[in-house]
C-alpha cells in the first residue's frame, strides 16, 4: 500500500537520517526540523524558521532542487480532514500573492494535525 500511496500523490513521514543526508548542511544555526514529509521522491520540510520543499529531478533523482519559503509569506493554509469513506486528509499552503495553493495529500495514518499545528505555531 505505501508504493501505491506514494504513486498517487500521497505523503508520508521521512525519518531524521535522510533527512540530515540530505538537508544537514542547508540548516542555520539554531534551525531545527520539526516535521518532514514525502510524496514519491519530493520532500516537504517544516523547520522552527522556514518550509523547505524539495524537488528531485531527473530519472536518477540525483538533481535536487530546494525551495525555501519563511514562514511570514505562507498568506493563509487549510486542512481537509479525512472523512469516513475517503482516508486521505489534504493540506493547502499559499504563498505570498500566489492565487493556487500549493497542495499535498496525506495517507491515512500520517497525522495531518502536526504539520497543521506547525504551521500554526511558526506562520501565525
Amino acid at each position: 500500500m505505501g508504493l501505491l500511496s506514494g504513486l498517487m500523490g500521497n505523503a508520508s513521514e521521512v525519518d531524521g537520517n535522510t533527512l540530515d543526508q540530505l538537508i544537514g548542511d542547508a540548516l542555520i544555526d539554531g534551525e531545527s526540523v520539526q516535521k518532514a514529509y514525502k510524496v514519491i521522491r519530493d520532500m516537504f520540510v517544516f523547520t522552527n524558521k522556514r518550509l523547505i520543499l524539495i524537488d528531485k529531478q531527473g530519472v536518477t533523482g540525483s538533481k535536487i532542487e530546494m525551495l525555501s519559503i519563511p514562514y511570514n509569506k505562507i498568506t493563509k493554509f487549510s486542512k481537509e480532514s479525512a472523512g469516513h469513506f475517503d482516508l486521505d486528509a489534504e493540506l493547502k499552503i499559499w504563498i505570498g500573492s500566489e492565487p493556487l495553493p500549493l497542495v499535498k495529500e496525506f495517507k491515512a495514518g500520517d497525522n495531518i494535525n502536526d504539520v497543521y499545528r506547525i504551521l500554526s505555531q511558526f506562520a501565525l
